[in-house]
């Protein structure tokens, strides 16, 4: 068969459409694209750090500037009490779930916009994106840890066996960034406002959230109802595994790895129930 007879056959063509099944995740979709969950995650670190004189080190001071002023003004002025730990190392243990969740959660939400030329453009599980945007922040996280176990060094305080379940605790955190830009991210796709209420919903849920106090200050008729806060779970673990003083909320804690998990699920099938529409409406 020559060259002319080959062109005269009928070209393969592949129909990408949209599944009907209520429940049909496609994972396995998603895992075949990891190559370009690599380039994503690869791209967000290079336009993060591009050009800027001090790099990663902005992964560092950010973390530590905002420690130093919650301690002078919640530690020292305020007074608010840390149980018994120095104040430093209390809003410290805090800060680092919280500020890994807060970017991850800012990159997602407005993430699928961004992208938007690749979505209206080429076929790929849009899952691939929100994905993205929460493991890219796990490079700051770590070079953040690295700095907390070199405070805690300095105050003397050693961590405990319990640091071993901090992966999970990490995990819980990761899950729940995913889960919010499961849900906000197709919201902000159909409405921008997400974009400009993004830094008022963070400020507002890290005052939400123990990070400056401990949660021994609320109320106890008021704890179930705090507790309905997933973070509180995630920042209650961080400060037991590394620190291992007090008494752990395990209430709190399991109350927000059923939360997570529940918000994941949901927001799973958001997704890809809104996914069908988004090179149409972005």
């Amino acid at each position: 068969m020559n060259s002319t007879q080959l062109n005269a056959l009928p070209k393969p063509i592949t129909e990408i459409r949209p599944s009907n099944r209520f429940f049909n995740l496609d994972l396995a979709t998603v895992f075949r694209y990891r190559g370009l969950l690599y380039f994503l995650v690869w791209r967000e670190l290079k336009i993060r750090y591009k050009q800027a004189a001090i790099g990663v080190g902005w992964a560092v001071i950010q973390p530590v500037l905002t420690v130093l002023i919650f301690t002078a003004v919640f530690g020292h002025f305020a007074r608010i009490p840390s149980d018994g730990i120095p104040y430093p190392i209390f809003a410290f243990t805090a800060l680092l779930p919280w500020t890994y969740f807060s970017e991850a959660m800012r990159r997602g939400a407005t993430g699928l916009v961004d992208d938007a030329q690749l979505i209206s453009k080429i076929y790929f599980p849009r899952l691939v994106i929100p994905l993205a945007m929460v493991v890219a922040p796990m490079f700051d996280f770590l070079l953040t840890f690295i700095v907390l176990v070199g405070v805690m060094a300095w105050y003397n305080i050693v961590p405990t066996w319990g640091t071993l379940l901090l992966p999970l605790f990490l995990l819980q955190a990761v899950i729940l960034a995913l889960a919010v830009d499961l849900w906000l991210g197709p919201i902000n796709v159909r409405y921008r406002d997400v974009k400009h209420t993004m830094p008022f919903l963070i400020q507002i849920w890290m005052y939400a959230s123990p990070v400056v106090y401990p949660l021994s200050m609320i109320p106890e008729r008021w704890r179930l109802l705090y507790s309905l806060n997933p973070m509180v779970g995630v920042i209650e673990g961080f400060r037991w595994v590394l620190l291992g003083k007090g008494n752990p909320d395990f209430f709190a804690m399991g109350l927000s790895a059923c939360l997570v998990l529940l918000l994941l699920f949901g927001g799973l099938i958001y997704f890809k129930r809104m996914e069908r529409f988004f090179a149409d409406v972005i």
